[in-house]
This record gives C-alpha cells, structure tokens and sequence, in this order.
C-alpha cells in the first residue's frame, strides 16, 4: 500500500473521531428491505434517514425504547398467531398432560413451519420432561418450548459489524428474486451513509435491466455511487472493475447484488461461485460477508434456499425479510437450528428503521408476547 493510501485511510478516520467524539470502531448496520420483483419508483418516506438518530457504532437492541419493542411485536403478530396461537389449542382447556396432548402437539410444532427435524427435537425434549414429571401441565410445556427457541436463537445471534482496518469491507449479498434483496442491499448503505461512512454499490444482476435500474435510484436517492456494467456482461468483470474503484477511491463499505437466480439452477450457482472468487481475487479475503436475503413466507422452502446457496458460496449471514407480512416467521427456528448460520438482520416492515439487528432475547419475547399488547393502538 502506497503512503498516499496510507494517508488518506488515516485521515479518514481522524476525522471521523473529531467528528463522531471517539465512536467505537465497530458499525451496526441497520436498514429494511421491500420486495423487489417489479422495478418501482422508491418512495420518498422509505428513505427517510433521520439526522438526529445515533450512529450505528450506538445502536444497541439491549437499550430500544418500548416504541421500537412494541413495533417489533407488532410486526411478528400474524407469526404469533400463527404458530403460537396453534399452541394455545393444543392445551386450551387442559389442566394436565396425556397422551392426547402430546400428539397434538406433534402436529401443531410440525405444520408450524419451523422444519420437521426441530419439531421433533421440541416434542422429544418436552415428553422427556414429562415422562421424569419435571413439567406437568400446559403452561409449563409453553414455558419451556419458549426456553429452548431462546436457546437455538442465541446461539446465532450475531448482528453484523462492519469494523475499520479492513477497507473496503466488501458484502456480497446472494437471494432470489422477490426476497427484498435490492432494497436491503439499499437500506444498508443508507444507514451507513448516515454514519458518514463512503459506500458503493455494485449491479451484478447484469442480465435483468430492471434490477440494475432499481439499483441506480436507489443509489441516486442515498447519494452512493452504483457500479454498473454493458447490458448482460460478465457479472464478474462488474465485481472486478467495482473492486479496484473501490481500492481507488478510499470506499469503506462495498455492497455487492447478484442475480436472483433460482437456488436449483445450478449454472447459475456456478456463475455466484465465480463472483465470489473474482472479489477475493482483487480484494484478499473479500468478500468479508456473504448475507443472503430470505423471504420469510417462503417457509420450510427458506431452509432449502439457504442450504443450497451454502453449498455454492459459504454464507456468513442471513437477513430474514417480510416477517410482518406472513404467519410462517417460525422458519427462523429452523434456520437457526438446522444451518447454525449467524441472522444479521430481521425485516419486520417497509419502514427505513424496520429492518433490525437480530436480537434473540427480545425476538422470542415478541413471539410469545400477549396479541393485546400489540393489537391496541
């Protein structure tokens, strides 16, 4: 590296400390994606980035106002009906256990969308309980299913930080086509725009014309600059070309879309394979995340999308998106439980703010929260 990229990598960050008062050297990103299948002019309200709100190195779930908690509730209300409500069925008008019950609820934690294998883990665990009389009635067995989610959620709670030292940071961001992949790449950059932090955008769905389009204005609107190639290129000379700008032009953070190919179209996985090496090629290590964005209505299905991109490309991330929208959010049980890969991000709206840090103490207290408490207004 030469003294002048030296220098202006310090610079950088000297002035960052004057201007942000010694912020941490980490950034929570934050943002909320929208469906992207049709190319749509952005509304104005979605990109609404509020000057006043902290920078993302303070943002912390641990400290959200009871505002922001009640949203997140609000937003996993049709989950909440959905899966828990079939729970409270199972024992409504039971005071003790039997084998009625337990088959029940068999049948309820499987058509419950969290994946066949974690059913049957929860029911096993419970009538265990029940056979060594450590739980002996319906509230108890709620109780301790609501324990156990916690547990298979913390165990991949890891909001995504985006550190200095290793600039630019490059997120390759993978999904089909309809999950929110564009505009969550968008309301990522917007946040870290906020944070006075330089972003690129890269257009690597290079054979839809409307996803590139979608991209630019996007990037119009946050004021990032959008890498775009010729009409059906090679994405991967894109994502090379968009590395050395970036390595040119001091970028700290570098957002990278691909093609929302379908997970069973298996040259179109190659061609992901390819992107991928073409950035670590440029950019050692790079990308440093790989974050795919899943559409939580898809269901049990968003297990098999994630495990099959994992297989092409080693995914370091999940963003689940739309989970106001559908009552099969349980699917983050089972992603959680079954691929073990760390959830970044959860998008409980269309809002700027909607797309949270995944935080697993407060996501399970929404789901097993009361429906009054977020069906007053």
């Amino acid at each position: 590296m030469s003294e002048e990229k030296k220098t202006g990598f310090f610079g950088r960050l000297f002035k960052r400390n004057r201007l942000e008062e010694k912020a941490s050297e980490e950034v929570v990103s934050d943002a909320t994606p929208t469906g992207e299948i049709e190319l749509e002019e952005p509304d104005e309200h979605d990109l609404r980035i509020d000057v006043e709100q902290p920078e993302p190195e303070d943002l912390s779930q641990e400290n959200q106002s009871p505002q922001e908690l009640f949203r997140l509730k609000t937003g996993l209300t049709k989950t909440r009906k959905g899966f828990f409500r079939g729970l409270d069925e199972v024992f409504l008008g039971k005071r003790e256990l039997d084998e009625q019950v337990l088959h029940r609820l068999e049948e309820a934690l499987v058509r419950a969308d969290i994946g066949v294998q974690t059913s049957y883990e929860l029911l096993e665990q419970v009538t265990e309980r029940v056979k060594r009389r450590e739980i002996d009635n319906p509230q108890a067995v709620i109780k301790h299913i609501k324990e156990m989610i916690r547990e298979y959620l913390e165990k991949v709670e890891s909001p995504l930080r985006v550190g200095y030292g290793m600039e630019p940071f490059v997120v390759m961001v993978v999904g089909v086509n309809g999950s929110g992949k564009t505009t969550t790449i968008a309301k990522i950059a917007a946040r870290h725009k906020a944070a006075n932090r330089k972003v690129m955008l890269v257009a690597g769905d290079t054979f839809r014309a409307a996803a590139v389009e979608q991209l630019q204005i996007w990037g119009d609107r946050i004021g990032c600059e959008v890498v775009k190639g010729k009409a059906k290129a090679d994405p991967s000379s894109v994502a090379f070309e968009a590395m050395d700008r970036a390595l040119k032009e001091d970028v700290e953070l570098v957002l990278v879309d691909t093609a929302g190919r379908l997970h069973t179209r298996v040259p179109l996985m190659d061609e992901l394979k390819k992107v991928h090496k073409t950035l670590g090629k440029k950019i050692s290590n790079s990308p440093h995340e790989t974050l795919i964005v899943i559409d939580a209505s898809m269901g049990q299905n968003a297990i098999l999308q994630a495990r099959t991109f994992n297989q092409a490309v080693p995914v370091t991330g999940v963003a689940l998106t739309k989970l106001d929208g559908t009552s099969k959010g349980g699917v983050i049980i089972g992603i959680s439980k079954e691929l073990k890969i760390p959830i970044r991000y959860v998008g409980i709206g269309e809002k700027m703010d909607d797309l949270r840090d995944f935080n697993a103490r407060q996501f399970s207290d929404a789901l097993f929260s009361a429906d009054e408490s977020t069906e007053s207004d």
